[in-house]
């Protein structure tokens, strides 16, 4: 999984419902851009450079798996979006909402297009006293000051007011403060490894993954099923139990909350399609004894992909033991999921069918995903 980009944006507005503009500008940035991780106080600031009303200025951090330039085009459209018209005097005229990248990163980027670190930045106390509220001790990558310092050094001697206000986080409409253990699951291919991912990222989880990378049977089993199959799943069912019971009885202080992209009951609902009927048997008795004082998850997410996605997402990620994996074997255990489920007591179920959403690369997906969840 790619680590996020860390972005710093200024936002301001001097025409019109002044916080509703900048409110609209943080939701849509959260919506199309990335999560936003903190947002400064806003400052009642003079125009600069030209005679007008007053701004409101703010700044916030956001990570996203955006690229600088797609960062700035986004940016663009969304002050479209909220009513900005730009002409050759941009830089001193009123607007509805201005919004600049001031830092990606630590990287250096001077284009047509974009320059980054913004080269305007540290002449400025409307963007400075914000940014200081959240990334005082960030350091300029090219005068090598950290903004603390860049704000100490200013000249501009604008009289900047911080109001009684405070902008609303849009991450914050996703809540699992009721969830301590969430488990995606789904089928081969679902993409509960990549949504477990990123809602640990987003959200301060704990993320606890399958090893099944390190499990020399299974390549053995694709090829030779039914020689492998019992050989598999025994020794799943002691992976599976060594490593949830080390991370669930691990409590980490500086996490919200768990989220794992598998649930113990796997094991139950593979092991019902590849054993035969008397090692199934034997199997499940043993499933039991080891698995009756193993924590429940409070949210058992299922991902229902249709098996042609299914493929697809296969073949995507090019793992050479599963490109012959057949459609019948993904519908066995679409079905032995959903068995499971539908004759499910002691869970917590939401299934959501995912077929024809792309979370991974529509972030619009992903967000439809979130609201899917926590409204369980």
């Amino acid at each position: 999984m790619n680590s996020p980009n860390h972005v710093y944006i200024a936002l301001g507005s001097n025409k019109g419902d002044r916080i509703k503009h900048l409110q609209d500008a943080v939701n849509l940035i959260f919506e199309e851009i990335g999560k936003v991780n903190s947002i400064a106080k806003v400052y009642n600031t003079p125009a600069f450079g030209f005679e007008g009303d007053d701004f409101l200025n703010t700044c916030l951090y956001a990570e996203t798996e955006c690229s600088a330039e797609a960062v700035l085009d986004k940016l663009l459209q969304i002050e479209t979006k909220l009513g900005r018209s730009r002409t050759i005097s941009e830089t001193y005229e009123a607007r509805t909402i201005d919004l600049d990248v001031l830092f990606y990163n630590d990287e250096i980027i001077d284009s047509k297009t974009l320059k980054v670190p913004h080269p305007e930045l540290q002449k400025r106390k409307f963007v400075l006293h914000p940014l200081h509220d959240i990334a005082s001790k960030l350091k300029h990558p090219v005068l090598e000051q950290t903004v603390a310092e860049l704000l100490e050094a200013c000249e501009d001697v604008s009289d900047i007011v911080p109001i009684k206000i405070w902008l609303k986080n849009p991450t914050k409409r996703f809540n699992f403060s009721n969830q301590n253990y969430i488990a995606i699951e789904g089928n081969i291919g679902a993409g509960k490894t990549s949504l477990a991912y990123k809602i640990s990222q987003d959200f301060n989880a704990k993320l606890i993954l399958e090893r099944f990378a390190d499990n020399p049977f299974l390549p053995k089993f694709y090829e030779e099923p039914q020689r492998y199959a019992f050989t598999l799943e025994m020794s799943f069912l002691a992976d599976r139990y060594q490593q949830i019971s080390d991370d669930l009885s691990q409590l980490d202080l500086f996490k919200d909350f768990m989220v794992s992209d598998y649930d113990i009951y796997k094991s139950l609902i593979f092991s019902k399609i590849t054993l035969p009927e008397d090692e199934f048997k034997l199997y499940r008795k043993l499933f039991y004894l080891m698995y009756k004082d193993i924590a429940k998850p409070d949210l058992y997410v299922y991902l229902y992909q249709n098996t042609e996605r299914l493929q697809e997402n296969i073949k995507k990620r090019g793992r050479d033991y599963e490109q012959n994996i057949e459609s019948e074997y993904l519908e066995k255990i679409n079905s032995g999921y959903l068995d499971f489920l539908k004759n499910q007591t002691e869970l917590n179920v939401k299934i959501i069918d995912v077929s024809e959403k792309d979370f991974v690369k529509n972030r619009a997906d992903y967000l439809w995903l979130l609201n899917e969840i926590c409204t369980a």
